[in-house]
């Protein structure tokens, strides 16, 4: 039974909206240079002073160390101003609290996954928003969610890998007023602390966002009371204008007109056995605008690997997956400086398939895996604009892991450890990728000082993975290795993907190693786990290695410098074998001191003897060695 209370839900789906939206044509024409640089540097201040007013007042590890949670900024239309970090959306609040039902000192909190219009996309991202007032009236919204370590559901961590339905995830929270007028509503409070394994760190956490938002909005307020609403809000309109025009003008038209397809794969262990759901894209691209559409996904999931994108015309999939067009920009540098906003929605149309697929699930499929998809798209996206701009795009990089042991310590204390751990970037036409980055914006693996001091746990190595990075005249960048020893019997809990293939190089280059979780590695029986594990033992001593994914190569291994491989190798990040099965590169010994050097003359003969043994072009991107099976 398909049971969903959306309000105005007929009025969107005819193409309205039951929030408000922005009328056409606002005047920026006037707006003084000066205040609009003023304006735009106050809101990425608030945006900045939020997060770390978060990152000092939060308990839990996973926001306060791991740094998994985000601010928003957005106009009383719902359109988000900032560009430093992605963020929720409030169209859900609006939907259910019209702004002129609203209170100055009002709080909403949400994180149901199907009534946040693609706000939310698993249960544990809670969501504050506070609404900022001037003169009587709602003038903007300050939103931040965190990743909390348990909102609930059958497992510890409240994300499931045999999840079958959203109920097995944890407490849904639609859009509710958790203060009214500035009075907290502690009935609320007590439902969401009963259903947390966890509920003093998590009313530390819900405090935390929610005065962070408040001290925001006040600063929010602060900005219309000295400028006036009609000018902040012609600011707000350049503002989004500006990143509108950027992408339109400086980005767009390096990509081809036409049509480019590409899909890939979410994988997932039943049974012992990897299943892969398909995700396809089209790009269709004109002069001003992308069409993207995503028919021919594969149908939704009875697993946790589905997200709910097709919501407020897929506006949260656009802001997340379009500021990989950045890297067309004509130098790093500018790409840094482009900023993404609600402008770049009016340069994107998503078409979506029908109900019940991957990205257009039906309640109450479960989500709690859904960065998989989210991030599936945004590599779909570099697929397709790598085929229009012969290759100039980054190799693939965009995964996302989650690991961690529960148990009871040896005070007889419940513990639970998460960490979401970094893996290598993409190779790119100028550069080698970068080494364990993680996709979470800002945010960095736990300290181990930190691990071993809060939990019964030592950490034996933290190193970056040799050869896990696919080769490529630009290597793609390394993963993690790294090991834990629990001091106490426990079970691990895993949330992973790309576990068979890897991610894709570009251009010639080599898909970057896959995930791998190793128990006891060294013992006498090696057990090695798939992506989604809901709590496998561990035995007190047992070492659990965790290597991540390296990023794919960019172009032809054979035409990277051999002195940059040679580099590689005493820096440890590619084996002397790599240098050789990979590169083509022969290293001997020379001198007093046993130091590595190339061999010319024989790594010359060698990359002749591998490059004639070639049967045809290198692929545009390849998926790696996972992809025959």
């Amino acid at each position: 039974m398909n049971i969903q209370t959306r309000p105005a839900l007929a009025e969107q789906e005819a193409g309205t909206h039951p929030w408000p939206t922005a009328p056409k044509g606002i005047n920026t024409a006037g707006v003084d240079p000066i205040v609009l640089q003023i304006v735009e540097g106050t809101l990425n201040s608030i945006e900045a002073e939020i997060e770390y007013a978060i990152e000092r007042t939060a308990r839990s590890p996973m926001i306060r160390e791991a740094h998994d949670y985000r601010v928003g900024l957005f106009d009383r239309y719902s359109r988000k101003l900032t560009g430093r970090s992605y963020s929720a959306m409030p169209q859900a609040v609006i939907r259910d609290y019209p702004p002129h039902t609203m209170r100055p000192g009002d709080v909403f909190l949400m994180n149901d996954t199907y009534l946040t219009e693609g706000s939310i996309g698993h249960l544990p991202d809670l969501c504050s928003t506070v609404p900022v007032f001037h003169e009587g009236k709602v003038v903007a919204y300050i939103q931040a969610f965190g990743h909390h370590d348990d909102i609930g559901g059958r497992v510890p961590g409240s994300m499931p890998g045999t999840a079958q339905s959203v109920f097995e995830e944890g407490l849904a929270v639609p859009p509710i007023r958790v203060y009214s007028e500035g009075v907290r509503n502690e009935e609320a409070f007590k439902i969401i602390r009963r259903n947390t394994r966890l509920p003093d760190i998590l009313s530390a956490d819900l405090d935390s966002e929610i005065q962070a938002c408040i001290m925001g909005a006040r600063r929010m307020e602060e900005l219309f009371r000295r400028f006036g609403t009609a000018t902040v809000e012609a600011c707000f309109q350049a503002i989004i204008e500006k990143c509108r025009n950027t992408f339109r003008d400086e980005l767009m038209p390096k990509i081809a007109d036409g049509e480019y397809v590409w899909h890939d794969y979410i994988e997932r262990e039943v049974d012992g056995a990897i299943r892969l759901h398909k995700i396809a894209l089209k790009m269709i691209k004109s002069p001003d605008k992308i069409v993207l559409d995503f028919s021919g996904t594969d149908p939704q999931s009875d697993g946790p690997l589905n997200w709910p994108a097709d919501y407020a015309d897929g506006a949260f999939l656009i802001k997340w997956i379009a500021p990989i067009l950045r890297n067309l920009a004509d130098t790093p540098e500018r790409a840094a400086e482009i900023n993404v906003n609600e402008g770049v929605c009016e340069l994107f149309e998503v078409v979506f398939p029908p109900k019940g697929t991957l990205i257009t699930p039906v309640w109450p499929a479960p989500t709690n895996a859904r960065s998989f998809v989210l991030l599936r798209c945004l590599s779909l996206l570099g697929g397709v604009v790598a085929q229009a701009v012969d290759g100039r795009m980054p190799a693939d990089q965009e995964t996302i892991r989650y690991t961690g042991f529960y148990g009871t310590d040896r005070e007889g204390r419940p513990f639970l450890s998460r960490e979401v751990l970094g893996g290598g970037s993409g190779g790119r036409y100028y550069a080698d990728g970068n080494d364990a980055i993680h996709i979470v914006p800002d945010s960095r693996n736990q300290p181990a000082e930190f691990t071993e001091t809060k939990f019964p746990l030592i950490v034996e190595k933290l190193a970056l993975s040799t050869d896990s990075g696919g080769a490529g005249k630009r290597r793609g960048g390394l993963g993690y290795e790294k090991h834990y020893r629990p001091l106490v019997d426990c079970h691990t809990i895993v949330t992973a993907d790309r576990v068979l293939l890897g991610c894709y190089g570009v251009n010639g280059g080599k898909a970057g190693r896959p995930f791998l979780v190793t128990i006891d590695p060294n013992g006498t029986v090696e057990r090695r786990l798939g992506g989604l594990v809901d709590g496998a033992p561990v035995r007190a001593g047992e070492i659990v290695r965790v290597e991540t994914t390296g990023g794919g190569g960019w172009g032809d291994p054979l035409e990277r410098e051999t002195e940059l491989v040679l580099r590689d190798v005493v820096q440890g990040k590619v084996s002397r074998q790599a240098a050789r099965d990979d590169y083509g590169v022969v290293l001997a010994e020379a001198g007093p001191d046993a130091e590595l050097a190339v061999d010319e003359e024989r790594t010359a003969a060698l990359r002749r003897e591998m490059q004639a043994a070639r049967i045809g072009p290198l692929p545009a991107l390849d998926r790696g060695p996972g992809a025959p099976e």
